[in-house]
């Protein structure tokens, strides 16, 4: 409780620029974790989904039976499942019109999952290049606040006939909280953008990994009315 209580006063006798790049790092800290829990919550939740979508995909049901449940889920449903609706649309589509080519109807089905799986992967994206600035900037801004509260500290001592340690400290360690603000938003922000990286490419080979197989069973499905697989 000292401790906190001596940061905070020697916040409040800092320079109105270290305060404001201390208020600046604070806000950025509480956005940064704020994003954070958002993406736990979200990727858990595609996960779950896209695990309920491959167990209802692979247990041997109808392709139409399960385009008629994505595309009701369209907004609720997994990436995986509007992808695969994505591509069940489009290869529907090319057979209303008569065209029989099985290379036609794939490259048509494939071409709308390509660009479902972008936007998708667009979509889990969102807050992480945000998170990868606060990780990356944010020391340099806690720094920036410490090289002028430094100067400014030397500046007031400039004016004094004798200078302890006694003087030099408060100063020095007001200037030196900003720096430390700063690695305190940027630490949380690098970890947690290194993990969602990873889970998103971990995400990502899963749909790519999806599209190739769904591919195969739409090429074996191509001169024949699609029930099952």
């Amino acid at each position: 409780m000292t401790h906190t209580f001596s940061v905070v006063e020697l916040m409040l006798n800092a320079s109105w620029v270290v305060q404001a790049v201390v208020l600046l790092l604070i806000g950025v800290s509480i956005m940064s974790w704020a994003a954070i829990f958002r993406k736990v919550f979200a990727l858990k939740r595609v996960r779950r989904l896209t695990d309920a979508f491959e167990r209802d995909f692979w247990s041997g049901g109808s392709l139409q039976d399960l385009y008629v449940v994505a595309t009701r889920n369209a907004r609720e449903g997994s990436p995986m499942e509007r992808i695969f609706a994505s591509g069940m649309r489009e290869f529907q589509k090319l057979r209303e019109r008569r065209i029989t080519q099985p290379d036609a109807l794939l490259d048509g089905a494939r071409r709308a999952m390509r660009a479902a799986y972008q936007r998708e992967l667009d979509a889990l994206e969102v807050n992480l290049s945000f998170l990868g600035s606060v990780g990356s900037v944010s020391p340099y801004v806690g720094l920036f606040g410490t090289v002028w509260g430094i100067m400014h500290a030397f500046t007031g001592l400039a004016a004094l006939t004798q200078v302890t340690l006694a003087t030099v400290a408060p100063a020095i360690a007001e200037a030196l909280v900003a720096t430390a603000i700063g690695l305190f938003a940027a630490i949380p922000a690098v970890v947690a953008y290194n993990r969602f990286a990873h889970d998103i490419d971990r995400m990502a080979n899963r749909l790519e990994t999806f599209i190739e197989e769904f591919s195969n069973i739409l090429h074996r499905h191509a001169g024949a009315t699609p029930a099952g697989h």
